[in-house]
């Protein structure tokens, strides 16, 4: 019987890993690609983050989300919300349109994730295959200016790695540990 029931709770846990890939992307990175060109490095660094941010994520609790480490702070809801505008402006930036942003407020985390990992990926598809000439024709528009893409690598870019820091620092300290076995180097999970 006992067995039965660890076999059961193995083949429910595979079940799960694997619904989970399949569902939200950035379980695991994308291969890298053949070549390095401007497009496949700036495409590498986003698809970075989106692996980094998926873990960060993952399993996260509604304690986890109202975590604050001080009154000034934001909660670790408010900082998702933050990575979504920022993963907003990354995406508008490979497409060259300009930036609004709705109120998250109407999403429940898990959509909000999704919506964050979906636009990563779309951010990375399109950087991933671009020209020297799109690069250059990429541009972060804002209604106050305009910007060339470069800003977007010293700015959401940088900024939204950073703050996914911040959820894994406000995980741990709610006490909910970064997932085990994941590795940011080969961007994968040890089953």
């Amino acid at each position: 019987m006992r067995f039965q029931l660890t076999l059961l709770l193995s083949i429910l846990s595979i079940t799960t890993v694997m619904s989970q890939q399949n569902d939200l992307p950035y379980y695991k990175i994308p291969e890298y690609p053949e070549s390095y060109t401007a497009g496949t490095v700036a495409a590498r660094v986003i698809d970075g983050l989106g692996f980094r941010y998926y873990w960060a994520t993952e399993g996260l609790t509604e304690k986890d989300l109202a975590f604050k480490p001080n009154e000034d702070a934001r909660t670790s809801e408010q900082t998702i919300d933050h990575i979504l505008s920022l993963t907003l402006t990354i995406v508008n930036a490979a497409k060259s349109e300009k930036n609004e942003f709705p109120d998250f407020s109407q999403y429940s985390f898990e959509q909000k994730r999704k919506m964050t990992l979906d636009n990563i990926q779309k951010a990375s598809e399109i950087v991933k295959n671009g020209s020297v000439e799109d690069m250059e024709n990429y541009r972060v528009i804002f209604d106050n200016g305009e910007f060339p893409f470069w800003n977007m690598l010293n700015g959401p870019i940088s900024d939204a790695l950073w703050h996914v820091g911040q959820v894994v620092s406000f995980r741990r300290s709610s006490g909910n540990p970064f997932p085990r076995g994941v590795s940011v180097l080969k961007g994968s999970k040890r089953e």
